[in-house]
């Protein structure tokens, strides 16, 4: 049976990207949608400014977008800003509503898991604790930063196998991390912004918990030392980041490309979810790759390339890029469902 699903903010570019998956999505339905005032008792197909790659969905054109939930569903996917989120999604999991968000009010707090699927898919346990803590029959589950996500991912074989005890990232983020009306053309157009309000802590506390540990009291953040220099570029969708981590045991890059090439999400991997890609890492050894235009059709994989030593930190440096509007947000939060769905937790 399909689980009824909704999705809250469906006008902004990620909630379109919520929308495309879930209108194909064989274990979910998408039932209903919201939007701001402006738009809801209007009918999608008319209200949106649909801009993805993917044609708007046939199912969906004509659902009428509410200004709020009223519909009986099975889970949320919420598409919320984190100012409308804090207290529209702390209300729906009151109601008992299970709801999965990319917004980032709450990601800290350490009975709300915030989950990157083949990097800490055990953290969703602490659901148990977080309905005792708050008192409420529903859940709140988070999807990471889009840089958050994108990182954890490439640097997952290399903590398991070698450990990290530093990390030094740069980004280069595409126009679409900052929304349909984020950057006017005159700002970012044959320019650079050094600066994104906020990314870089949410990059560098983000980190330390989805690497941390499921205690007791909730989840802890892990000692690993990570600073960040956010950066946005013009290029449409795909997060670049050069990576410089400093590593726990000698190593060469041959061996660290082995342990990626390698990497078995053995977590999930025998739960068959759609959304997860049979590779979630691909290797590229050509020395100009991953390149945004080329690789970000890998849409859920995150794709490194320029592995090599790093002999000021003594560890290794390498390249990575990702999906921002896909792996950094509607497609993780589509594979958090389903895992939840897989664990009887839904």
């Amino acid at each position: 049976m399909r689980r009824r699903a909704a999705v809250l903010g469906a006008t902004g570019i990620v909630g379109q990207r919520l929308v495309s998956i879930l209108s194909r999505h064989p274990w979910f339905e998408l039932v209903a949608i919201t939007a701001s005032e402006k738009s809801s008792g209007r009918k999608y197909g008319e209200a949106v400014n649909w801009v993805i790659e993917d044609p708007i969905p046939e199912s969906v054109k004509d659902l009428v977008l509410q200004q709020s939930l009223t519909d009986d569903v099975d889970i949320v996917f919420s598409a919320l800003s984190a100012d409308v989120a804090a207290e529209v999604e702390v209300n729906l999991a009151r109601k008992g509503y299970f709801v999965v968000s990319n917004a980032s009010n709450m990601r800290l707090d350490s009975t709300v898991p915030l989950l990157n699927p083949e990097v800490n898919a055990g953290h969703i346990e602490v659901l148990e604790l977080q309905r005792k803590l708050y008192g409420w029959e529903g859940a709140i589950l988070k999807v990471p930063n889009c840089v958050t996500a994108i990182l954890t991912l490439a640097l997952k074989p290399i903590f398991d196998e070698f450990g990290v005890d530093l990390v030094v990232v740069s980004t280069m983020q595409a126009i679409s991390g900052a929304g349909l009306s984020g950057l006017p053309a005159m700002s970012i157009q044959d320019n650079i912004i050094p600066h994104i309000e906020g990314e870089e802590a949410k990059v560098e506390n983000e980190t330390r918990k989805i690497f941390g540990k499921l205690e007791q009291r909730g989840i802890v953040q892990c000692s690993i030392n990570v600073t960040a220099s956010c950066h946005r570029v013009p290029v449409l969708e795909g997060h670049s980041i050069a990576v410089f981590a400093r590593l726990m045991k000698n190593t060469d890059p041959d061996e660290v490309i082995r342990a990626i090439e390698s990497f078995k999400t053995n977590e999930i991997r025998n739960f068959g979810l759609p959304t997860a890609p049979k590779k979630p890492i691909i290797v590229r050894r050509e020395v100009d790759r991953p390149q945004p235009r080329l690789d970000r059709k890998e849409g859920m994989a995150v794709v490194v390339g320029r592995i090599r030593e790093d002999r000021a930190l003594g560890g290794i440096k390498f390249f990575a890029l990702g999906h921002n509007t896909i792996r950094g947000a509607a497609g993780t939060a589509v594979l958090i469902a389903e895992l939840a769905v897989a664990k009887n937790l839904l």
